[in-house]
């Protein structure tokens, strides 16, 4: 095991009589990616703002490479950096001043602070748009400056709060590629998300997050390997299914072995631990007067271990996600 640079020991947080963080314990290895996977609501961004000092403990300690700064954590803001969710960037400020302020906020010289700026503005593909005021900025471009401040002072730990949530296909790529490259390079990344494949992509170990309590801990590879006892179909319907409980309820009495839910309103998941032969549920089904699109035998994901340990549909956690 690589050096722990993050320790959270018993971590609580009470908001009145509600509990957003119960009882949490953890730790971050050095130059790992670490990611808190979990649906809206389950105390990630929480988690992060007290391991960050933004959130006061109510309960439990915090180590940065094995020194407890519980009550001190603003001791550890020179060696991490932080992208919340929402850009704190200025909006009538330039790409490149907002960086330059940035870096006068850590302390760096003016000739220090400008270099990294423009090193900064050519790593992130932002040269074109160094003097266009940040409110001008798309999404994705707002996202790229904010993970850019985050690095001016060349961190050890990098936060990331849902770092890919709200921008389009093409910008999520390339911020998911410079996350890979600076994890490459050294850089600790402490990531929140719900997009279960990009938990997947990038991070070495993952810790499934629900209603303030961790499930599970463990990598990618363990995780995926845990579902790999069971076997799955998946069937796609060619519209929604109208009362999907009855229709599983059906399912179960005439299959006794298996188990199912639908993943989303047209599309049931069959989960047995022993070989599933498909073409007896596919004609089942279709005896329901429902019109099926596709049947397809499934292999075991990061999707399902989620699943199967929090009973979440990634499907569903998506479109909670899109609410807010």
């Amino acid at each position: 095991m690589r050096e722990k640079i993050i320790e959270a020991k018993n971590l609580i947080k009470n908001y009145g009589d509600f509990t957003a963080v119960n009882d949490i314990s953890f730790w971050v290895e050095k130059g790992e990616v670490f990611g808190l996977l979990g649906p809206n609501g389950a105390g990630k961004t929480t988690t992060i703002n007290l391991l960050i000092g933004m959130a006061k403990i109510s309960s439990g300690k915090v180590y940065y490479d094995g020194v407890d700064l519980t009550r001190s954590i603003k001791k550890a803001q020179e060696i991490i950096g932080i992208v919340a969710d929402e850009s704190n960037l200025y909006d009538e400020m330039s790409g490149y001043d907002n960086l330059c302020f940035c870096g006068s906020l850590y302390g760096l010289s003016k000739s220090d602070r400008e270099k990294k700026a423009k090193d900064l503005l050519n790593t992130f593909q932002l040269n074109e748009a160094a003097n266009k005021k940040f409110k001008a900025y798309s999404k994705g471009m707002k996202r790229k400056l904010t993970i850019a401040a985050a690095l001016i002072h060349n961190p050890q730990i990098l936060y990331l709060d849902e770092p890919t949530s709200g921008i389009d296909v093409a910008s999520a790529r390339q911020i998911r590629d410079l996350i890979r490259k600076l994890n490459q390079k050294g850089t600790t990344v402490f990531l929140t998300t719900h997009y279960i494949e990009e938990a997947e992509r990038l991070c070495d170990r993952i810790a499934f997050l629900n209603r303030g309590k961790i499930i599970k801990i463990d990598s990618v590879n363990n995780l995926i390997n845990e579902s790999k006892d069971e076997n799955i179909i998946e069937v796609v319907f060619d519209e929604n299914v109208s009362d999907k409980e009855q229709l599983s309820a059906k399912l179960n009495e005439k299959f006794t072995y298996i188990t199912c839910h639908f993943k989303n309103d047209n599309t049931i998941k069959i989960i047995s631990l022993k070989p599933i032969d498909i073409s007896p549920i596919v004609q089942f089904l279709s005896l329901q007067n429902i019109f099926i699109i596709e049947a397809r035998l499934h292999r075991p994901s990061l999707e399902d271990a989620f699943v199967k340990l929090t009973g979440i549909e990634i499907d569903l956690m998506k479109k909670d996600k899109e609410k807010k």
